[in-house]
């Protein structure tokens, strides 16, 4: 039976200490405290603050644990974080695409949607920010089944047909998320609303961890090609503002 690994039960026990602490503490303490060399220590303390579990004072350069903690059973990010962060780049994929751009998160059994970049054509729409949507039936909600944790089986969710698109029974909604899950992102060919079709792929922190997806929407014929698939450009664009907004969730840690 494998034995269990050292690197991970040193984190936690830098974990335990900081939280445990009456104070922020310095990597010599640190060391001190749990019998670690220096190196070893730093390196352990830089990868937990890399990831948000531990803060780093900018006057004393002292540790304490990081806000990321508080986190854990919420997904992995704020949602409002994750709508300030992606706003750049989904105002460009809008521009690209000519159609309508929503950021969405796992809500319960529901997608919410954190963010909606209306399609620049100047006709009248409707704001739909803080809207919630099916997982089953749209892009953006099948990605999250996909990649997010939390979504839980497809056997605890209402398969309700809204179209005769929808995958409303077990058998095809698992063939589907398969599917999802080999591609990296998801097709929505008129699921929830007969006429309009979408294109989703996830946001992903560090380790890969997904936290919401960004999708686009827009008529079946400004969607999608004859034949089914994405328009060319439609795609890709999503593709690479869902990765952009990843990457930017990083850097600005």
């Amino acid at each position: 039976m494998p034995g269990s690994i050292q690197s991970i039960e040193r984190a936690a026990a830098v974990l335990h200490l900081l939280g445990a602490s009456s104070g922020p503490m310095s990597i010599g303490e640190i060391a001190v405290a749990l019998g670690l060399a220096k190196p070893t220590t730093h390196g352990i303390v830089k990868t937990l603050r890399r990831v948000g579990f531990v803060t780093q004072d900018r006057t004393s350069g002292r540790y304490a644990l990081g806000r990321e903690l508080d986190q854990l059973g919420s997904g992995g990010i704020d949602p409002h974080e994750l709508r300030s962060r992606a706003m750049n780049w989904t105002d460009r994929l809008a521009a690209r695409t000519g159609l309508t751009v929503h950021v969405g998160v796992l809500d319960a059994a529901t997608v919410r949607l954190v963010h909606h970049v209306f399609r620049p054509d100047g006709t009248a729409q409707r704001l739909r920010t803080g809207e919630r949507q099916p997982l089953h039936a749209t892009a953006l909600g099948k990605v999250l089944l996909a990649f997010a944790p939390g979504a839980g089986p497809l056997t605890a969710l209402a398969l309700d047909g809204y179209t005769t698109r929808t995958h409303a029974d077990l058998g095809s909604m698992t063939d589907e998320i398969d599917a999802v899950r080999r591609q990296g992102h998801s097709v929505d060919v008129g699921e929830h609303e007969p006429d309009v079709a979408g294109v989703a792929a996830p946001v992903r922190r560090l380790g890969g961890l997904t936290v919401g997806a960004v999708g686009v929407l827009g008529r079946r014929d400004q969607v999608l090609s004859t034949s089914g698939t994405p328009r060319r450009g439609v795609l890709e664009h999503t593709v690479a503002a869902a990765r952009a907004v990843s990457v930017h969730l990083e850097e600005a840690r």
